[in-house]
């Protein structure tokens, strides 16, 4: 008997594995065009007043980016971020045709979200007064904001990824 259950678990290991290997690949594209939806999606909001009057508290207090109202509008603003965002989800889209041309938009989504959760520390109201402040995050801005650690981490891994196969491939 125990040698019959010895067997029939060896036999179920490879389908195992096979499952395993095909949740995981659905996993891995899931991951990759999920962040070119979310990029390009919010891209392309960058396009309405709603969304540049949203960003401008986060831009106006932040030392990296406040002097771009100098130069720009918050509208006018706001739709060159829209374009860039649309760009780099498209460059991430293109893993299967390129790589290379991945990796380079992984990497500015990387540069991208870098630059978003400074504002963790520079925007007033992230850290939630009425529960002592830091490390208590405030719904808006501050939860809104820290989603950005996770789509670091999307950007940084499919950058990994797309700059390994683009080696590969010369």
């Amino acid at each position: 008997m125990e040698m019959m259950m010895t067997t029939l678990m060896h036999e179920a290991a490879p389908e195992k594995r096979a499952m395993s290997s095909r949740v995981e690949g659905v996993g891995r594209e899931l991951t990759r065009y999920s962040l070119v939806v979310v990029v390009g999606w919010i891209g392309l909001m960058k396009f309405t007043t709603y969304e540049a009057e949203g960003i401008r508290p986060f831009v106006a207090n932040s030392p990296l980016m406040s002097w771009v109202y100098g130069l720009l509008s918050v509208r006018g603003f706001s739709a060159t971020l829209g374009v860039a965002e649309v760009a780099i989800s498209l460059l991430i889209a293109a893993r299967p045709f390129s790589p290379r041309v991945s990796a380079l938009g992984s990497a500015l989504a990387v540069g991208m979200f870098l630059t978003t959760l400074s504002f963790l520390a520079t925007t007033p109201g992230v850290w939630e007064p009425s529960l002592g402040g830091f490390p208590a995050l405030s719904a808006v801005p501050g939860q809104f904001l820290i989603k950005d650690l996770a789509l670091l981490g999307i950007s940084l891994w499919t950058l990994g990824e797309a700059w390994r196969v683009s080696e590969r491939r010369g």
